[in-house]
């Protein structure tokens, strides 16, 4: 009988937070712990192309999964997925980051070993980690179970990365099973609670219009049961940002948009930020998401819901959790919401247009007729995320975006762990090509896995968003022309895929009807016009492009 080691403490401790699957590439400072990864009965290896792809793959499961675990070697591949693991900070994902490590010995003599810097610094990586991650541990024989659990606790607390450097001998160090469970609760003290409701009635009793809006970090903090019960209460103007869509349920009578602050559609804005209390529920307000800054609220009117904290007013209530906050607010939608004014019925959709050739609009209206209840959608930074934005979700439905990080390219690995955390659901990936290109090589992984994407590609030869911010027509934004419909092809010699080059709305629609359900991967490649926008993303590029000009 095997030992239990610090190997197996670990898995055990990422098993009892829901991770059932392992991201990664191999090298030869994980191969052994990786025996271990193998032979757990729970936890799956998913071998990824590359690192990065690997961390991108790891965030897209953390999205559904509510938290995820990445495995690389030391030095190369570390620094390889940090980018993505910055995004996982940036956009508040609790991703396990373990680096197999040199053994501890060497560490200490300072030997010359391969993938480190030759200088006999073993810590300067861990040094990086430190600014993307909320907690980081050098593992040794002595530490590792209380620093696994402080680690894997802070970051399922803060919803943000952790790192634990895991050198191959402590990995085989035999050590105790836990004994008790993960603590990841935080509680307020009641007084905390108290104090929020009494500020917060004061701001509502005497309302007459209220409105809610909702960003990311409630849908981190798993907030959709209780937003939805809130909005049951009283049909009041309910919007989401781009980054939070589907945290709000966009059937329920009241949701009125995505809210875009001087770049909203209609009289989005208007409901929601001329309201004399604006709830806002885990809202940040980025560059991109608000046309440059360009939300109006006073200091007055807002009650604001972070993870941690509340605010009514200016006022700030800490510690308090969203939840807490949250049912206190219900309480008081329950006392006074009869008389706050109702949203209106509803507001346009995305505008009809009769073109031959496929178009931004005429893209975005046929996806909105495919979309299904339960549907994962993943959209690339450029005109797919503001492309999506127009949509209005069916239940159950969530939309993966990266506007805050926004780097080109992670929605398709994505997708990928997107898929693997959520197996059952049709999981539907709009990337341009200029994005896919960055990161095509883990189309290899969903097909060796037998996953059944629907991919759409929109062909518009370039970098069409950095064409619509500068330099419409310098050759930095064309990138090479590819055979898409050749690659599942290429990149499988045992799978099968289907593939499509539409250029035409009527083959786009009849595409769409073979696709409910995919019986294979299938990729759709979408030829649009190189300087063809969706309309949020052309008002958002004119701002960026005002702003970096100064």
């Amino acid at each position: 009988m095997t030992c239990f080691t610090v190997g197996d403490y670990l898995l055990a401790r990422l098993q009892e937070v829901g991770v059932k699957h392992l991201f990664g590439v191999p090298g030869d400072y994980n191969l052994q712990f990786l025996d271990r990864v193998i032979d757990h009965p729970e936890i799956g290896w998913v071998g990824c192309a590359n690192e990065l792809n690997a961390a991108y793959a790891a965030d897209g499961y953390a999205r559904c999964n509510g938290a995820a675990a990445l495995l690389t070697t030391f030095g190369v591949g570390e620094l390889s997925a940090i980018n993505g693991i910055a995004g996982s900070y940036a956009e508040y994902l609790p991703v396990i980051h373990i680096v197999g490590a040199p053994a501890s010995q060497a560490q200490q003599q300072g030997d010359c070993v391969h993938h480190s810097l030759g200088d006999g610094d073993f810590c300067h990586f861990i040094r990086m980690a430190q600014e993307v991650c909320v907690a980081t541990a050098q593992l040794s024989a002595e530490n590792a179970t209380a620093e696994i659990d402080r680690v894997i606790t802070c970051a399922l607390q803060s919803h943000r990365p952790g790192y634990l450097m895991l050198a191959v001998d402590v990995a085989q160090v035999a050590v105790e099973p836990p004994a008790d469970a993960l603590n990841i609760t935080q509680s307020a003290a009641p007084r905390v609670r108290e104090a929020f409701r009494l500020a917060a009635e004061k701001r509502l009793a005497s309302a007459q219009r209220v409105s809610l809006l909702a960003d990311f970090l409630a849908l981190r903090c798993q907030q959709q049961a209780a937003l939805a019960a809130l909005r049951a209460e009283r049909a009041i103007p309910c919007a989401s940002l781009l980054m939070g869509k589907g945290v709000l349920d966009e059937q329920q009578p009241g949701y009125v948009g995505t809210y875009a602050a001087e770049a909203s559609e209609g009289k989005i804005r208007e409901l929601i930020e001329q309201a004399d209390v604006t709830i806002c529920a885990g809202v940040r307000f980025t560059d991109t998401l608000t046309a440059g800054f360009t939300q109006q609220f006073s200091s007055a009117q807002l009650i604001e819901l972070q993870p941690n904290s509340a605010s009514v007013a200016g006022e700030l209530f800490a510690p308090l959790s969203m939840a807490d906050a949250l049912s206190e607010l219900h309480t008081l939608f329950s006392r006074y919401a009869a008389r706050w004014a109702l949203a209106p019925a509803a507001l346009p959709g995305i505008p009809v247009e009769d073109a031959a050739f496929i178009s931004q609009n005429a893209f975005w209206r046929a996806m909105q007729a495919f979309l299904q209840p339960g549907d994962i959608i993943l959209a690339d930074q450029g005109t797919a995320a503001f492309g999506a934005a127009a949509l209005r979700l069916p239940h159950q439905a969530q939309l993966l975006v990266q506007p805050l990080w926004g780097s080109i390219g992670y929605t398709l690995p994505a997708a990928f762990g997107a898929q693997t955390a959520k197996h059952n659901s049709r999981v539907i990936l709009i990337i341009g090509d200029g994005s896919a290109q960055l990161t095509i090589q883990e189309l290899g992984s969903m097909l060796r896995d037998n996953q059944r994407l629907v991919i759409f590609v929109l062909n518009n030869e370039g970098y069409t968003v950095e064409r619509a911010i500068h330099g419409a027509t310098q050759r930095y934004n064309d990138i090479a022309q590819w055979n898409w419909t050749a690659l599942p092809q290429a990149f499988s010699l045992h799978s099968q895929a289907q593939c499509w080059r539409i250029s035409e709305t009527v083959q786009l629609q009849e595409v769409m009807k073979r696709l409910n359900p995919p019986r294979y991967l299938s990729l759709v490649e979408v030829v649009m016009k190189k300087d063809d926008l969706p309309p949020l993303l052309r008002k958002v590029t004119a701002c960026l492009n005002q702003r970096n000009g100064g």
